[in-house]
């Protein structure tokens, strides 16, 4: 098979990935055409391509995923993004979700504590052209203190709970974050909105995701504890 004929199966396998998750109940058609126009194929190792427009989790090296295609759309969406937004990325993995949100907002700061992981994802991210998203080598769990309050974030990876940084950074204006809390075996997806000093928070379905790790997540070292339990001992 020749490159033309890949590149055309992959485009017909990324058109019904799409009207798959707007079957599932993906509304937004801003997300669904921004999914469209990425490549997921360029965001995973050569030997799972085949399999990237499939409606699961890919492994991409170094314990990571890239996440689940209904997963990112549904997380997206819940953002509500119009545009304008500055947004905070933890977790910069692949950089996939990096491009999704690139597509729909202003500007996305994007913190990855793997430094290789970093590298990768900001060569795609400029081969495809991508030059509104900016990454950072650092503690995503901590947030990104220099470009904040932000109007949206998101966590690419699970959390024991929101981290209290998190929240100071939010926009007082309606700032949303997103992102899978719980255990380290299971989590829930949360949704936290601010208002001036108030926050609201809601939960939607069960899911599974890679812990972060970082001062305010996970402790690398200690399966199923904190950091901030750690450095309590």
């Amino acid at each position: 098979m020749n490159g033309e004929d890949t590149k055309g199966d992959r485009l017909r396998e990324r058109n019904v990935l799409i009207s798959r998750l707007r079957n599932a109940g993906i509304q937004d058609e801003r997300v669904l055409e921004a999914m469209s126009r990425i490549p997921r194929e360029r965001f995973v190792p050569d030997n799972v391509a085949s399999h990237a427009y499939v409606d699961a989790p890919l492994r991409i090296g170094w314990g990571q995923t890239i996440s689940q295609p209904r997963i990112v759309a549904q997380m997206t969406e819940a953002l509500a993004l119009r545009g304008t937004e500055t947004v905070l990325e933890i977790g910069t993995g692949s950089g996939y979700q990096t491009a999704i949100l690139a597509e729909l907002c202003a500007n996305v700061i994007s913190i990855e504590r793997h430094p290789t992981l970093a590298r990768d994802a900001a060569e795609r991210l400029s081969a495809l052209g991508v030059r509104n998203a900016f990454l950072h080598i650092a503690d995503g769990t901590l947030g990104w203190v220099a470009e904040a309050p932000y109007d949206a974030m998101i966590a690419t990876g699970s959390l024991p709970d929101v981290p209290e940084p998190l929240l100071e950074q939010l926009s007082r204006d309606g700032g949303t974050f997103i992102g899978p809390v719980g255990s380290r075996e299971f989590q829930h997806l949360v949704i936290v909105r601010r208002r001036g000093v108030w926050y609201t928070r809601r939960t939607l379905g069960g899911c599974r995701f890679v812990p972060l790790i970082g001062k305010a997540g996970w402790s690398s070292g200690q399966p199923g504890k904190r950091q901030e339990d750690v450095d309590g001992d």
